[in-house]
C-alpha cells in the first residue's frame, strides 16, 4: 500500500508525502518546519519512514525549507543538476541544501528509494528546469505533475501509465482574464510555460484517460483565480462528454491549499 498526504498545495508553499509503511519521499519542500513537523504529529506520520526529498523545480513555494528540513531530518535531495543550482542561487532560501546531500536526478532514469522506484520527466515551466516524478511499488503507482505550462507528449505519456495521479488545475480562464494581475503576469501564466488552465487540465485527462486511473487530485489552485468547487466541477464535466463519471469511474479530489489533505490510502 502507498500512503499519499498533502501538506498544502499552491503558491503559498507545496509538499508532499508519498511512501509505504517502510519507506517514504517528500515531493517538494515549500511550508515551514513548523507545520511540517505539526501536521506530521497531528497525522500520525512517522519521519522515520522518509527516505529522501524529490524537487520538481527551484521556485520558492516548492522549496523554501528544503535545506531545514533535509538538515533536520539528513535527507538526501533528489533534482537535477539545473534545480539544484537554482536552488542555490536563490535568495529566498536562506538554508541552502547542504553539498553532501546533493543527488543529481536525470529525466527518464529510474533510481531507487527503498521500496520505491522513482522516474523524473520534463514539464515545461519558467523556472531552472521542472520535472514530474513517477513513483512505483510492485503494486500500484502515483505521479505528480505541478506547475505545468503545458500538455506535452511526455506527460500525456504518464497521464496513461498512472493509476494515482495529482496534477495541476491552476486557474480558470475566464476568472484570469477578468482577473486584477497585470496584464505581463496574465501572458506569464498563459504563456505554455506557466500553469495550467481547468479545461486544459480537462481535456488532457479525457484523452489520456484509461481504465486503471482510479484517483485523481487536482493541486496548486490559484487563489485568485480559481477556486475549488470551480475546478472539480469543470473536470468533472468535461469527461461526463467522454462518458467518464467521477466517483464511479474515478475519484476526484482537489488538494487544500493552505491545510493538509488526507492521508489516502492507495491499494491499487
Amino acid at each position: 500500500m502507498l500512503t499519499f498526504f498533502s501538506f498544502g498545495s499552491g503558491s503559498c508553499g507545496n509538499c508532499y508525502y508519498i511512501g509505504t509503511d517502510k519507506d517514504a519521499v517528500l515531493v517538494d519542500a515549500g511550508v515551514g518546519i513548523r507545520r511540517f513537523k505539526k501536521n506530521l504529529k497531528e497525522y500520525g506520520i512517522s519521519t522515520n519512514t522518509i527516505k529522501a526529498m524529490l524537487t520538481t523545480h527551484d521556485h520558492a513555494d516548492h522549496t523554501k525549507a528544503s535545506g531545514v528540513i533535509s538538515g533536520e531530518y539528513n535527507l538526501p535531495v533528489y533534482a537535477t543538476q539545473l534545480v539544484h543550482e537554482g536552488m542555490r542561487r536563490n535568495y529566498q532560501l536562506r538554508n541552502k541544501v547542504d553539498v553532501t546531500r546533493t543527488h543529481i536526478v536525470t529525466p527518464g532514469e529510474t533510481f531507487t528509494v527503498g521500496e520505491l522506484k522513482v522516474t523524473a520527466f520534463p514539464i515545461p515551466h519558467d523556472a531552472s528546469e521542472n520535472v514530474g516524478y513517477f513513483i512505483e511499488t510492485p503494486e500500484t503507482n502515483i505521479t505528480v505533475m505541478t506547475d505545468v505550462g503545458d500538455i506535452t507528449d511526455d506527460i500525456s505519456n504518464y497521464i496513461q501509465k498512472s493509476n494515482n495521479l495529482i496534477i495541476e488545475a491552476n486557474y480558470d480562464r475566464e476568472m484570469l482574464r477578468q482577473g486584477r494581475y497585470p496584464e505581463m503576469l496574465k501572458q506569464r501564466i498563459t504563456s505554455g510555460r506557466g500553469h495550467l488552465a481547468n479545461i486544459q487540465t480537462a481535456d488532457a485527462l479525457a484523452k489520456n484517460f484509461h481504465e486503471k486511473l482510479k484517483r485523481i487530485w487536482l493541486c496548486h489552485l490559484s487563489e485568485e483565480n480559481n477556486h475549488p468547487e470551480l475546478a472539480k466541477k469543470t473536470i468533472e464535466t468535461h469527461l461526463r462528454a467522454f462518458g467518464l463519471i467521477a466517483g464511479t469511474d474515478f475519484q476526484l479530489e482537489v488538494l487544500r491549499r493552505k491545510i493538509p489533505t488526507g492521508p489516502f490510502v492507495i491499494k491499487d
